[in-house]
């Protein structure tokens, strides 16, 4: 069996890009964090979440995605927010900041219980619709962000890829951090077969991934 090509997604066309600058420029507001499944809020309607190892520029592209500069709160300080934290985009959807992972300087406990709350959210929400893991690109894939993408598989919740800082990287550089990125997805069943690029600072692939999130089912 051949391995998936894994392409870059294109730009959106005009009405697609209207669709996700929309859902964007509407009312995006702080829900709650949640520490245990209890606090879920209700599973009302679509949401989707961002994964990625602590400081891969969640907050950035979170807060670039909506066009606001504190949403979500960039942290120097690796594995600080423990918390599943919860963005309403108006009433149509939810957007699920997780917390980074890989960090060393956490205490055992702590991640553990991350851990098993990680596993219970990506197993059992139900309208949960695509998972979107954040891969820096200046690194690729490590071994931390495959433990990831296989409780992806496990939990059977599809996962697309985002590259994030590409404007950090030269055409060459960006293309050997691509084959290995596209090697390492190939072995995961739930990874989606196409590649977002992004570079918060310079909006690069940002219209592209709201207009993958407004046209989610």
């Amino acid at each position: 069996m051949s391995a998936l090509p894994f392409p870059l997604a294109e730009a959106p066309d005009h009405l697609t890009s209207e669709l996700g600058r929309k859902l964007f420029a509407g009312e995006v507001d702080f829900v709650k964090g949640v520490v245990a499944m209890s606090g879920l809020p209700p599973a009302d309607r679509m949401e989707v979440c961002f994964a990625g190892r602590s400081n891969v520029g969640k907050s950035s592209l979170i807060n670039a995605l909506t066009g606001r500069k504190n949403l979500a709160r960039a942290s120097n300080t690796p594995g600080r927010t423990q918390e599943i934290n919860y963005f309403a985009l108006g009433d149509v959807s939810f957007l699920v900041d997780l917390p980074g992972y890989g960090y060393a300087n956490a205490p055992l406990p702590v991640v553990e219980k991350w851990q098993k709350l990680l596993k219970q959210y990506l197993s059992g929400r139900q309208t949960l619709r695509r998972a979107f893991v954040l891969i820096d690109s200046r690194h690729g894939v490590k071994p931390v962000d495959e433990e990831i993408m296989a409780l992806l598989d496990s939990a059977a919740v599809v996962f697309q890829c985002v590259l994030t800082k590409t404007d950090k990287l030269k055409k060459g550089e960006f293309d050997r951090m691509l084959a290995q990125v596209r090697g390492a997805l190939s072995r995961h069943p739930a990874a989606y077969p196409e590649i977002i690029a992004t570079s918060s600072e310079k909006g690069e692939g940002i219209a592209t991934l709201r207009s993958i999130i407004a046209t989610l089912d």
